[in-house]
């Protein structure tokens, strides 16, 4: 091939990823992007790791050291976690309930730009020398004195990200409400379908507290706006309120979709029915019901009086009730089962007593008096990493090595694939166990360095070369997908052999239409049921094959960001600089006339005809 074969091959490919509407495309950027975060929050956290190596330690200022913690926290939250687990929704989500794609295309995509360009706006912060100090949740007195515009990247990289969200979570709500496969009623919905129909119901009412809080924020900094600033009567506790009040809900928006990997995980590798399948579907709902009154805990310290207190302290011990109602049903799925360890169910396995630790601290926490004692200390710490990194990461890592055939059609390597979980598990539990000690002993949280002779040297040397294992084993991982893309050896519909749900019963990866015929879903675990009776397809038909209509590419959610994007800086600097005024001008103009462009626009979609269809069965039929 020549040169200028390969460019254009190149730029076609290019144009190709930035044009799509495809579910499963999107599914893989999302993965991509939220890698990329994920690595960068991991430097991050080795940074922190390694000033509090030792006491007295200078291997950054002060000053460094809160922006880091900063946007440690602000990146493994907003994205690399949640981005992450929205590329399993977008890839996985849609094949099990025997969905063409998802019910908004286009949204779809506009929804992964705006997070790619909000995270990249809110990094781009670093090269210019003004960074977020004020922590991840931002408090106001803080984020108000913070000078130069680091906060200012915060709330509008926030603001742009947290817009592209919001338009996931409708999308999949939608989806999963209008677009369910014929006999797929909600009870027969797979578990990983109702934790994503739950958490984005959240994100429908969590999120919009945080935009406004954001929106007040910029109006505080930018316009003298004084929401927030108590000389100026103002509440500065306010902001706290309007922040947790999503920040709660935040935390099971990422949990929820970990519980729904693990509730897929468990029955594939017992090789049985998921045990008390209704009540993991109601705890699931309660969980997100609860989720939004337990967020005054986070704030039992700043004098709400003994009654809130106490009415979220009960909450806080109430939500435990359906989180232990999941656990044990899981321990019933394993009990009796025929066990594959594979690497997913290491991950699995390893998830159960991690996030019972997790989740037992944060009851502690839920005792107001014993939080006035923990409150602020490494305690915290540990108990936030137990819930997020022996929850959510663990389950990122999981679905990775579970849907990574699926989505790319090639397998993991398993030795690899264990070396990793081994590497990572045990540097977790290193670096965070032995911090609630040090919280016991009294070391404050965000202080970036310590003095000698307090008796934190020995734990904090723990923590720190814990840290560096699971660096070791997130850079096998990465090893592990090279590897395994160099190789390209593929595998077929169900490389586990033991798949449950819809989506191990198509090609790997699928073909852009997802299925030739809508199935006919004639049960829970419905490939299974299939199988067992001895239907070689996995799939019983609910239409002849025909004509299928999909829906175009667009290169406007890319321009409608980048509009936004460009607006973002020209709102910072339109007063010091003399372009600012002008970019924010062209930044919005841009953004408007794409939704015009789009709102103008004839889009019908295309057809894939049935002789494409036959041709692509005919092809792939070999390969089970």
């Amino acid at each position: 091939m020549s040169s200028v074969a390969q460019k254009k091959g190149f730029g076609a490919t290019l144009w190709d990823w930035m044009t799509t509407v495809d579910h499963k495309k999107i599914g893989i950027l999302y993965l991509a992007g939220g890698g990329f975060f994920f690595v960068l929050g991991g430097i991050e956290a080795m940074i922190i790791r390694l000033q509090l190596l030792r006491p007295n330690s200078d291997i950054v200022s002060a000053g460094l050291f809160n922006e880091i913690i900063t946007m440690h926290g602000t990146t493994m939250i907003f994205l690399a976690a949640m981005p992450i687990l929205f590329g399993f929704m977008n890839a996985i989500m849609p094949l099990q309930i025997g969905a063409r794609d998802v019910a908004f295309p286009f949204i779809n995509s506009l929804g992964f730009w705006m997070f790619f360009f909000g995270g990249l706006f809110l990094n781009i912060s670093w090269l210019v020398g003004q960074i977020p100090d004020a922590g991840w949740t931002s408090y106001a007195s803080l984020s108000l004195v913070s000078e130069g515009h680091g906060i200012d990247f915060y709330a509008i990289g926030l603001q742009i990200a947290g817009g592209g969200t919001l338009m996931a979570g409708i999308n999949f709500l939608v989806t999963i409400i209008n677009m369910r496969a014929p006999g797929m009623t909600y009870m027969r919905m797979p578990l990983f379908t109702w934790t994503t129909f739950v958490a984005s119901a959240m994100i429908l009412f969590a999120f919009p507290p945080l935009t406004v809080g954001l929106f007040l924020l910029t109006f505080d900094r930018m316009f003298g706006g004084n929401f927030f600033d108590h000389t100026m009567g103002g509440n500065t506790i306010i902001w706290e309120h309007i922040f947790w009040i999503f920040g709660h809900p935040e935390v099971y928006i990422l949990i929820l979709p970990a519980f729904g990997i693990f509730s897929e995980i468990f029955p594939i590798f017992s090789r049985k029915r998921l045990f008390g399948y209704p009540a993991m579907v109601f705890a699931t709902v309660l969980i997100g019901f609860l989720g939004f009154m337990v967020w005054a805990h986070h704030m039992f310290t700043v004098g709400l009086g003994p009654t809130a207190n106490a009415i979220f302290a009960v909450a806080t011990m109430a939500i435990a009730v359906p989180t232990g109602v999941k656990i044990f049903d899981w321990l019933l799925t394993i009990w009796g089962g025929s066990i594959k360890v594979t690497t997913p169910m290491l991950y699995a396995l390893g998830f159960i007593p991690s996030f019972v630790m997790g989740g037992v601290t944060g009851v502690m926490q839920g005792a107001a008096p014993l939080d006035y004692q923990l409150h602020d200390s490494y305690f915290i710490v540990a108990h936030f990493h137990y819930v997020i990194v022996g929850g959510v990461v663990l389950g990122i890592l999981a679905a990775t090595h579970l849907w990574w055939p699926k989505m790319f059609g090639t397998m993991l390597s398993e030795t690899l694939g264990k070396v990793t979980f081994w590497f990572f598990f045990i540097g977790f539990h290193m670096t965070f166990l032995i911090q609630h000690w040090l919280g016991f002993w009294g070391m404050p949280r965000r202080v970036w360095t310590y003095m000698d002779g307090q008796g934190w040297n020995t734990a904090n040397f723990i923590s720190s070369i814990g840290a560096l294992l699971m660096a070791i084993g997130v850079i096998v991982l990465v090893i592990n997908i090279i590897i395994t893309t160099v190789k390209n050896v593929r595998v077929g519909n169900d490389p586990w052999g033991d798949g449950r749900t819809l989506e191990w019963a198509i090609s790997s990866p699928p073909v852009h239409y997802n299925f030739a015929q809508t199935p006919l879903v004639r049960g829970l675990d419905t490939y299974w049921i299939e199988k067992s009776e001895g239907n070689e397809s996995g799939i019983t038909p609910a239409e002849p094959i025909q004509d299928i209509h999909m829906p175009n590419g667009s290169i406007i959610p890319f321009f409608m960001t980048l509009g936004m994007f460009i607006a973002g800086f020209g709102a910072m600097y339109r007063v010091e600089t003399s372009w600012g005024l002008s970019a924010l001008i062209f930044g919005l103009v841009l953004t408007f006339v794409s939704m015009a462009v789009r709102s103008l626009q004839d889009d019908l979609g295309y057809y894939v005809k049935k002789d494409e269809i036959l041709r692509d069965l005919k092809r792939k039929g070999g390969r089970k």
